[in-house]
């Protein structure tokens, strides 16, 4: 027999786990100190109460035989389909119910949406990069071109025309570096993949994060049904990193080489996967109603206010950085042209500060790092007194 040898191309371990473990021997060389923890993306703060509450309800229906659930539809419960379509129509995207399918959450199906395409396409991934967009083609076996993310466009990369490609992965607002997307730049990317027929993979887990008059969706953008799916998660939105759950928009219109990937999609997710628990897509529905949109919204306000107490602590000290406004991420300049992997030991040793060096985000993360406002509100305190102390310690403030 014969393995999946593209296993062999990937990195021997996945970037967060190598930070997580690098903190654990440094909790282990000096016990009792201090360590500040702004690198892995987890949130802090519990679910609300309008979630609570409904997941209790739907745990009292399971004990008994009449309100009792066993199998639900694989693309989700129609309570819940329904909620998400009136929150997308909520910023002018109208949606059909059959396009809607719930899942157990954004990284599971960055991954299982790849079943749909020939590992003969190419992918067109930006770098820096969340890792799983890479992996994934990775293990495939697929063949992966990188758009290039830099200071000089503000980590937003754009088409270029001499570029072939099939797959395009868009995050927006974007994981590692927290930029956003203007509808104009989506309006470019759509009109790209349109002409050449190609895919746009639009990561949306940070939507909820966004103000003012920037797009939560693709399908804000004239003709994105035609060429894009978007994949998104409550994750972030409503601290379901542990309940798992979230949700992947396939268009009816989206077509290729006369087939429906909608169709496909709902033949996929009826073979290989069994769907969300009733009791979690409770829970779900519960974020979308008003009272949970407000609980939920007030979460999301402190993990925004949290990266903007880090970015004005940056500011003062003089580093480059981006992010922070309309995400929870803030993606700073490593000091003196120092790489991002000593970066991450110097923070770590002298000041008790772990992120995540942009390293591990792609080549062009490299002099990078990230932090995140997902800590609580001292913990976040106590880290930006010890970066702004090593840094002025040090003679690295600007």
């Amino acid at each position: 027999m014969q393995i999946n040898g593209n296993y062999r191309n990937l990195q021997p371990n996945y970037l967060f786990s190598t930070v997580t473990k690098r903190v654990a021997e440094e909790r282990r060389r000096h016990p009792g100190k201090p360590i500040y923890r702004l690198g892995v993306g987890d949130v802090t703060l519990p679910l609300c109460p309008a979630v609570i509450g409904a997941l209790g309800k739907a745990v009292e229906e399971m004990s008994a035989a009449e309100t009792f659930r066993g199998y639900g539809p694989e693309q989700g419960y129609d309570f819940l389909r329904e909620r998400i379509q009136q929150y997308y129509a909520a910023f002018g995207v109208s949606l059909d119910l059959e396009e809607i399918f719930v899942s157990d959450g954004a990284n599971s199906d960055l991954g299982n949406i790849l079943d749909l395409f020939s590992k003969e396409n190419t992918a067109l991934i930006p770098d820096p990069v969340y890792p799983v967009y890479l992996d994934t083609n990775t293990m495939d076996g697929r063949k992966v071109l990188f758009m290039d993310g830099g200071e000089e466009n503000d980590f937003l990369p754009l088409p270029d025309p001499s570029v072939k490609a099939d797959l395009i992965y868009l995050c927006s607002p974007g994981n590692p570096t927290g930029a956003v997307y203007t509808r104009a730049m989506l309006q470019s990317w759509v009109d790209y993949a349109r002409a050449r027929g190609a895919v746009i993979l639009f990561d949306a887990a940070y939507e909820s994060f966004v103000t003012g008059d920037l797009p939560h969706s693709i399908y804000e953008v004239e003709g994105a049904k035609e060429c894009a799916i978007e994949i998104s998660s409550l994750s972030k939105t409503a601290g379901f990193t542990g309940m798992r759950c979230g949700y992947t928009v396939v268009p009816r219109t989206l077509e290729r080489e006369g087939m429906s990937l909608n169709r496909m999609w709902l033949r996929r997710q009826t073979t290989k996967f069994n769907g969300v628990s009733y009791v979690v897509q409770r829970g779900a529905a519960a974020v979308f109603t008003p009272e949970g949109r407000r609980q939920t919204g007030e979460a999301t306000a402190f993990y925004r206010e949290n990266a903007a107490l880090i970015a004005a602590a940056l500011r003062e000290l003089g580093v480059w950085f981006t992010g922070g406004v309309c995400s929870p991420y803030i993606w700073m300049a490593c000091p003196e042209g120092m790489g991002s992997w000593e970066f991450f030991d110097l923070l770590l040793r002298e000041a008790g500060v772990a992120g995540v060096p942009g390293a591990g985000f792609g080549r062009n993360g490299e002099g990078y790092f990230r932090l995140t406002g997902f800590g609580s509100r001292e913990e976040t305190c106590q880290a930006i007194a010890a970066l702004q102390e090593l840094y002025r310690a040090r003679g690295l403030a600007g």
